[in-house]
């Protein structure tokens, strides 16, 4: 009863994250920007080490700030860069976001290298630690995520014409809100699974979902089951096994996709 009374709050954080970000992955697949989670997840890091540096201890709500301030910054940068689909000269986004990733992961580490505690503070970064993670971080991220779902809800047919390729108008300041939003949601991400975490939890569902579903209700749900399962049989093998939670659950990220793309081959060569 102990062990299930501990391992309930990271269970429950995994389903919020998947929740949320397995909506977010099917716009981000549909779009072609598979990295940008990953870039805007760097750069919220960026924003929490440069708090670090300036005196603010890591769980302090002005480094939450910071780091917010640095991502909408970075969904500035994607929503102006967006180029016309057309041109045939235009510089892929995914080039642009690359970029802005590879720039702030240097930028932290060369922020931390004359920090005390810097490694593991660029450990954190990268794996988060969601075993440990408290019922207050937990309740206020799912507050940050319900009210960027409902903004979702709301604007739901602009953000999905754009992800589908439609030219809408204005379509610059949809997608920079479209950016901003998903900057509330990766700046708490970040603080409770790091940057390699929040990407599978974007990425892998939503890849999955596309494999064996066609509607976007039909992919959101098997998204949805997807990333609770696995993130569940992550935590419970990094527990039995003491295994660092972030990395773990990433794995079996891994192994999960790897093996229903397996499934998929199977069916197909019946």
């Amino acid at each position: 009863m102990d062990v299930l009374l501990f391992l309930a709050v990271p269970f429950v954080a995994g389903l919020i994250l998947t929740g949320i970000h397995a909506y977010l992955g099917l716009h981000v697949v549909e779009r072609g920007v598979i990295f940008v989670d990953l870039s805007l997840a760097q750069i919220a890091a960026l924003g929490t080490t440069m708090a670090y540096l300036a005196g603010h201890d890591l769980h302090d709500p002005v480094t939450y700030f910071w780091s917010l301030g640095f991502t909408i910054a970075g969904a500035g940068i994607f929503a102006l860069t967006r180029g016309p689909h057309h041109a045939a000269t235009r510089i892929p986004q995914e080039a642009i976001i690359g970029v802005v990733y590879a720039v702030s992961a240097a930028a932290s580490i060369l922020a931390m290298s004359k920090a005390p505690e810097g490694t593991e503070h660029l450990k954190d970064m990268l794996v988060g630690n969601i075993l440990t993670v408290s019922w207050g971080t937990v309740l206020k991220t799912a507050v940050v995520y319900a009210i960027v779902g409902a903004f979702h809800w709301v604007f739901r047919k602009r953000f999905l014409a754009i992800s589908m390729g439609e030219n809408i108008p204005h379509i610059r300041w949809w997608d920079f809100l479209f950016y901003t939003s998903f900057g509330f949601v990766v700046t708490s991400s970040v603080v409770i699974a790091g940057v390699l975490l929040v990407f599978s939890y974007l990425i892998v569902p939503s890849v999955a979902a596309m494999m064996f579903a066609r509607t976007v209700g039909s992919r959101l749900a098997f998204a949805w089951v997807t990333g609770g399962v696995v993130s569940a049989a992550g935590v419970l093998l990094s527990f039995y096994y003491d295994l660092p939670t972030g990395a773990t659950i990433v794995c079996t990220f891994g192994a999960a996709l790897a093996l229903l793309s397996v499934v998929r081959l199977a069916r197909r060569s019946r």
